[in-house]
């Protein structure tokens, strides 16, 4: 049985961390009881992300494993969080930007939908549009700048993989995202060609909300992602998330109420939306206009 305490999200990546760690040792979780002096089921539990975990036993499982003292900080960091209810997570906090924890459940998701009320999300930006939205820390070297710019990009790998499937990646773009130039007149021309050829994949959508859509939902809600799992193996699947960020950091939410809040916002935005094929001409028409100037 599941237990209801503590959010599932620092859980599930926590345990997901963990069993990377343990197969990159080649232990199995007989193998880990018998050397934690513990049970099989423990380790499994903890794997699973089944309940909140002790920051005493992720450091002992790191040390097995041979973790990097790093790596192992932050996991026990990680497991400091199991045990809340909703889940804040701060940037610049005990667990390091470097743990990629929303690239973790990005890439296990089986559908993605966002609604982009600012900027074109990440999955869809280019190197030129990235770099505008990422402003670099103060006195930060080549480099550095280009840091996270590269990660950005990276993660867009998730669209064309081939193994496994691609997830379904639903997105309603407002129209003033489109409208705001980002990185200069040559840099938007360019990402707006950009949408228009990735709105081609077969597992892509890209929607626009007209601004004549006036006031609904979606901005009352702002930007959000809703995050939906595979069922895999198990009886019961992950449960879905939302996903909301903002300059300090990101909002993880997954209990039913919460998600249901979002899933009708969501509802309401699809209802007011273009359809794909009127979308791409509106994009096309606003890239047009961009690039002459």
């Amino acid at each position: 049985m599941v237990e209801a305490a503590g959010s599932t999200v620092p859980r599930r990546q926590l345990g997901r961390a963990l069993r990377d760690l343990r197969t990159e040792a080649c232990m199995t979780l007989d193998g880990v009881a018998e050397a934690l002096e513990c049970s099989r089921q423990k380790v499994w539990r903890i794997e699973s992300g089944l309940g909140p975990a002790r920051g005493v036993d992720v450091r002992a499982m790191c040390e097995l494993y041979g973790a990097r003292r790093e790596l192992t900080a932050a996991l026990v960091a990680l497991a400091g969080e199991t045990r809340g209810r909703g889940w804040w997570h701060a940037y610049g906090d005990l667990v390091p930007d470097w743990f990629d924890l929303h690239g973790g459940l990005e890439s296990a998701a089986c559908r993605l939908r966002e609604h982009a009320g600012a900027l074109v999300p990440a999955l869809l930006q280019t190197r030129a549009y990235a770099a505008a939205t990422c402003p670099p820390r103060p006195g930060a070297t080549d480099e550095e700048r280009e840091r996270p710019v590269d990660a950005r990009l990276r993660r867009q790998g998730l669209l064309r993989r081939r193994l496994p499937p691609p997830p379904r990646f639903e997105v309603v773009l407002a129209e003033a995202v489109l409208l705001r130039v980002v990185g200069g007149a040559a840099a938007m021309a360019e990402q707006l060609r950009h949408l228009a050829e990735v709105g081609r994949l077969p597992h892509v959508s890209i929607r626009v909300l007209p601004l004549a859509a006036g006031a609904h939902d979606g901005a009352v809600a702002g930007s959000f992602v809703l995050l939906d799992f595979p069922l895999g193996l198990r009886v019961d699947p992950d449960p879905p998330v939302v996903y909301q960020e903002s300059l300090t950091g990101a909002l993880y939410l997954d209990r039913p109420a919460e998600w249901a809040a979002y899933e009708r916002a969501w509802a309401g935005l699809e209802t007011l939306a273009l359809g794909e094929e009127e979308s791409r001409r509106l994009i096309a028409k606003i890239g047009e206009e961009v690039h002459h100037g």
